[in-house]
């Protein structure tokens, strides 16, 4: 073993380092203080591994610092390959969006006219460029947008119930991911929640035998992630609406995940629509943005005109207002559903939903046989059927047929390709890494094969196709 006070003595001093020819590729990308700090780090590890007696090599201390800086500067959010199955998954960022919401992101990144009316030449409204499409596809009398349908539900609270009570049926006090209760939101609008009916079952008279002078509001929510079966009963919201118009009281229904189109032509489960909803006769009804509509992250209401323009002019609605490239997506991917008949083509999360499994196996099958090509011969490579999940809290309880690349043994492959370039997001069942092919976008089938190349720990070696 080397003398480690040899080596110590041997270690280069940080002005040395930076006349290094490689320091200075680092010092034209980076800040000059990052890279004297990472350097510096670098060679203060390596003193201390030294120092322990430990043979540590010093020719590379510029390269380690280079992994570090790169570490750095790596911007935190990055596109990544969603090869779950999952096709609106909320930790990667639900729906993703179209491509004319694509183009509209990169019109809004200058100047629009967010609010400025042209032809008045006078001042507008932001909700303006959608409220006109949400009426056409939805049938309601008006129609404003907010930042996502939590905000959607704490607006309408706080202008209609605040300090008054609010009556729900107990089977849908929901909890949706983040523990985001509707009990805590309506507590903190400041209105009393009044749970009626039991846990499976609930009727009209309950909601009746509540109402009290003090009653606001008669809600209705959708069960989002979860559903009771069996010996059950719900109050529809033709119900609803009636009871609301007798008592002289607003009704109003948070469907989370809103749909456009009837989603059984396509054999996925029925789900109420959002024109449904508002022909109903609720006088309110909210839904999300980025999860069935396949859009960006937003709130949307729609109902009477009377209760819209309230909801408008409550300050809680600059708070949560859209910005100027949130807006451009929305109308953009809004315009895509004027033209139902071209549906599903064109709105990335019903194309997904959609896709019949049998037109799956193809590219399982070729994605399977280019990682057979990649990696050594002890590990199996097989295109096999499964089981994809809509996400989202959407389509509870739901699972689509699908195929998938079937890797085994899983080994490491998890945390190798989250480190790759394009990071890889699958999933691990017992000894299997499982990519499902459902939810790949374009072009993802070359960033998996290169991320197994890149994360590889030693070449592969040659083997034959299957």
């Amino acid at each position: 073993m080397a003398d480690p006070g040899e080596a110590l003595r041997a270690l280069p001093s940080i002005d040395r380092l930076l006349q290094e020819p490689a320091t200075a590729g680092l010092l034209a990308l980076y800040p000059r203080a990052a890279v004297v700090e990472t350097l510096r780090g670098v060679v203060d590890t390596l003193r201390a591994r030294l120092r322990t007696g430990e043979d540590a090599p010093t020719e590379r201390l510029v390269e380690d610092a280079e992994r570090i800086l790169q570490r750095r500067f790596q911007p935190r959010l990055r596109r990544v390959v969603n090869a779950t199955g999952v096709v609106l998954h909320t930790n990667l960022g639900r729906a993703p969006l179209c491509n004319p919401a694509l183009d509209a992101v990169a019109m809004a990144s200058g100047y629009v006219n967010l609010e400025f009316d042209l032809e008045s030449g006078q001042r507008g409204h932001r909700s303006d460029h959608v409220e006109d499409l949400l009426k056409e596809l939805t049938g309601a009398e008006a129609a404003c947008v907010v930042n996502n349908n939590a905000a959607s539900v704490l607006l309408l609270l706080d202008e209609l119930a605040r300090g008054r009570e609010v009556i729900v049926a107990r089977s849908e006090l929901i909890e949706i991911g983040g523990a985001f209760r509707l009990p805590d939101v309506l507590e903190r609008s400041g209105a009393t929640l009044v749970e009626v009916g039991a846990t499976n079952k609930c009727y009209a008279r309950d909601y009746e035998r509540a109402i009290t002078e003090n009653t606001a509001l008669l809600l209705k929510t959708h069960p989002s992630n979860f559903r009771i079966v069996g010996f059950t009963h719900e109050v529809t919201l033709e119900e609803l609406a009636e009871l609301g118009r007798r008592k002289n009281l607003p009704t109003a229904m948070d469907l989370g995940s809103g749909v456009f189109v009837e989603l059984a032509r396509w054999g996925l489960p029925a789900e109420p629509t959002v024109s449904r909803c508002v022909s109903s006769g609720v006088d309110l009804v909210c839904f999300s943005g980025d999860k069935l509509m396949g859009g960006p992250q937003a709130g949307i209401l729609v109902g009477r005109r009377e209760i819209i323009a309230r909801l408008a002019r409550n300050p809680l609605m600059r708070a949560f207002r859209c910005d100027k490239m949130t807006l451009a997506a929305l109308q953009a991917t809004l315009s895509v559903y004027r033209y139902p008949e071209r549906l599903p083509r064109g709105i990335p999360a019903l194309e997904m939903l959609t896709r019949a499994a049998e037109a799956l196996e193809a590219p399982a099958r070729a994605l399977a046989e280019r990682l057979r090509a990649v990696l050594d011969a002890q590990t199996r490579v097989e295109a096999c059927p499964g089981m994809s999940l809509p996400g989202g809290g959407s389509l509870p309880a739901t699972e689509i047929p699908t195929w998938m690349v079937r890797i085994t043994p899983a080994g490491h492959w998890a945390e190798r390709l989250r480190q790759a370039e394009y990071p890889v997001i699958a999933r691990t069942e017992e000894d299997a890494f499982i990519l499902d092919v459902r939810t790949l976008l374009e072009g993802d089938e070359e960033r998996i094969v290169a991320g197994f190349v890149s994360s590889s720990p030693s070449p592969a070696s040659p083997r034959a196709v299957d």
